[in-house]
């Protein structure tokens, strides 16, 4: 197989039903010979530090950097939460600037509007405000064709991450900038916030594990922005293409999205809110069992639960860890038409997680407590999505800790040196304080 019929296969192969389930309701060269990627011209610290107030990339390139655009035919990767810091879509502020020069839209999981389910295939569109084609790069394919590549002069992209390696508008960012590397067309990544701040945890996916909802050995939660994590796949990971990253400004990694003054924009259906995202990176593993992970209720990712367990007895083995940064209660919740058509209006009895305390808190760490004490609890009654978990948990070792009865503060332990590797690798690569 040659290298292109490789890369074509990566961006159309079936993804299997557990996958898409998952997916983000939640999920070229060799590296020495990558091109070495850059910010757009100016100080990124500079501008990092800014004290006019955090613009997203979509501001700072018409404000500042209007030059990378000059001329040429563009490409908008995006969906709701590509906005300027006036909530106005970025997909309008282009179109208001260069005209008939935004020749054409790419949405990814969840539609351009941010509405669909995830794991739902979405068709090709037309967007109404602009009468623009919307091809969608979660239906047939998750990366851009040859054909819906045709008449573009250069690719952006404009998606909010929340912080997490599952999420899957990361892999789309990875195989847009494949495609566009292979065809020839530079792409510019009109960086946003990570909104959940700088911690780096949990494990490193291992590459025999690669999927959609996690392409390279990154950890459960990165700690990177997208152009940041662009600028890693092409130094560290070889993909081939001219990268630029329009930079965040006026925003520090320990920043938390509340803290921007920016409109939150809920990147999916289920994610309504920056609480959602702070757990998300651990509760996400959830979905790899039989257990609810919120769906279908207004606290997705914050409340677990399953019809058959004792949220009070779960609750309390919690507690006893004295888990940091996180209040744990026992809660009852109902699901209404869960998207991942867990317990649809069965009452179940679980947990919910509150943050107290940023700095401390682990998600990932707190997950794989609630996961082996859960598991204890649930005897008979536990079932696993095997596979699911394991692309999620980025290998099968996760699982087998849990099922081996193996102490959370041991398997965490095991996660340092592969967190350490990871943590000196993406140095080159970062742009903010």
């Amino acid at each position: 197989m040659s290298k292109r019929q490789a890369t074509d296969a990566r961006r159309t192969r079936p993804v299997g039903p557990l996958l898409l389930a998952l997916a983000t309701a939640a999920c070229g060269g060799s590296p020495g010979s990558a091109p070495t990627p850059s910010a757009a011209p100016g100080d990124p610290d500079a501008a990092a530090t800014s004290t006019a107030g955090t613009r997203p990339g979509i501001d700072v390139l018409l404000a500042d950097s209007s030059h990378l655009i000059e001329g040429r035919r563009l490409g908008l990767i995006t969906h709701a939460s590509g906005v300027g810091r006036d909530g106005r879509r970025s997909a309008d502020l282009l179109h208001a600037r260069v005209g008939s020069r935004l020749v054409r839209l790419f949405s990814p999981e969840h539609g351009l509007g941010g509405d669909r389910g995830e794991g739902e295939q979405v068709g090709d569109a037309i967007d109404a405000r602009t009468g623009l084609a919307v091809f969608s790069l979660y239906g047939g394919t998750r990366g851009p064709t040859r054909d819906m590549l045709e008449g573009i002069d250069l690719l952006l992209f404009d998606l909010q991450d929340v912080g997490a390696r599952y999420y899957t508008y990361v892999s789309t960012m990875a195989l847009s900038m494949e495609a566009a590397g292979e065809a020839g067309i530079p792409f510019v990544v009109l960086d946003r916030p990570n909104p959940v701040g700088a911690p780096v945890q949990g494990p490193v996916l291992d590459p025999a594990y690669a999927s959609f909802v996690g392409l390279y050995p990154i950890p459960a939660r990165h700690g990177m922005t997208v152009g940041e994590l662009a600028r890693l796949f092409v130094g560290a990971f070889g993909i081939d293409v001219d990268l630029r990253v329009v930079p965040v400004a006026g925003w520090r990694r320990e920043t938390w999205f509340d803290e921007t003054g920016l409109p939150w924009i809920p990147p999916s259906l289920n994610m309504p809110e920056l609480e959602s995202a702070a757990h998300y990176p651990g509760t996400c593993l959830f979905e790899g069992t039989g257990l609810s992970v919120g769906r279908g209720t207004e606290r997705a990712f914050q409340q677990l639960g399953a019809p058959w367990l004792d949220g009070q007895a779960w609750a309390g083995r919690l507690r006893a860890h004295r888990l940091p940064g996180v209040d744990i209660e026992a809660v009852t919740f109902t699901p209404d038409r869960p998207s991942d058509g867990k317990f649809d209006g069965v009452p179940l009895s679980g947990i919910r997680l509150r943050v107290t305390d940023r700095a401390a808190y682990d998600p990932v760490a707190t997950a794989v407590t609630a996961l082996g004490a859960a598991r204890a609890l649930a005897g008979d009654r536990w079932t696993w999505r095997a596979e699911h978990f394991d692309r999620l948990a980025g290998s099968s070792a996760l699982r087998e800790a849990i099922e081996a009865r193996v102490a959370p503060a041991e398997i965490a332990a095991g996660w340092r040196t592969a967190l350490a590797d990871f943590t000196a690798r993406r140095a080159p690569y970062l742009l903010y304080p």
